[in-house]
């Protein structure tokens, strides 16, 4: 079976994604200190304060959010429910032929940054989150990793589409 260029451009920018993100984590669980209820755990300023590298291990999803939920739960909301997705995500940039290179370029990081987290919730039962902005209370962030930060892009990326081409239509 021979692969087109459009699924090879898919299957690259998945793996990139999923690669980037996990040698991220690796380095950061060897080598920065955890935070934790007790301690508040190593604090490595990148630019300033503004954008700082900590540890924490997240059970939850978004900013911890569902992390008190109970474990059957937890594992629909943060497991089955995104593998789920992800899977109809996937069928559907393979299906449709007619998206452009950026909403392509966009569902597969968000793809590949759900399926990294994904597999940390599997792997290890919570994800490893490190990094932090503060714009001076202008913007702030909670902390995140690259996963999050690749599902985070893909989504404004298709906003930006999306706008592009109704200005293209009305115009």
């Amino acid at each position: 079976m021979k692969l087109s260029k459009r699924s090879i451009f898919i299957i690259v920018v998945i793996v990139l994604t999923i690669a980037a993100d996990q040698i991220s984590k690796v380095l950061v669980r060897a080598n920065v200190g955890l935070r934790n209820e007790i301690s508040p755990g190593e604090r490595i300023p990148l630019i300033g304060d503004a954008f700082v590298l900590m540890h924490v291990e997240n059970t939850g999803a978004f900013l911890g959010m569902g992390s008190e939920l109970n474990e059957t739960l937890r594992v629909l909301l943060l497991l089955v429910l995104p593998i789920l997705v992800l899977g109809f995500v996937l069928r559907y940039i393979i299906k449709d032929k007619s998206l452009d290179k950026w909403s392509l370029f966009a569902f597969s990081s968000i793809i590949g940054g759900g399926i990294a987290n994904v597999y940390d919730r599997i792997v290890y039962g919570k994800v490893t989150d490190f990094l932090f902005i503060d714009l001076g209370g202008v913007f702030r962030t909670g902390i995140f990793n690259l996963a999050d930060l690749s599902v985070t892009t893909g989504m404004i990326i298709l906003v930006f589409v999306s706008f592009s081409k109704k200005k293209t239509q009305t115009a």
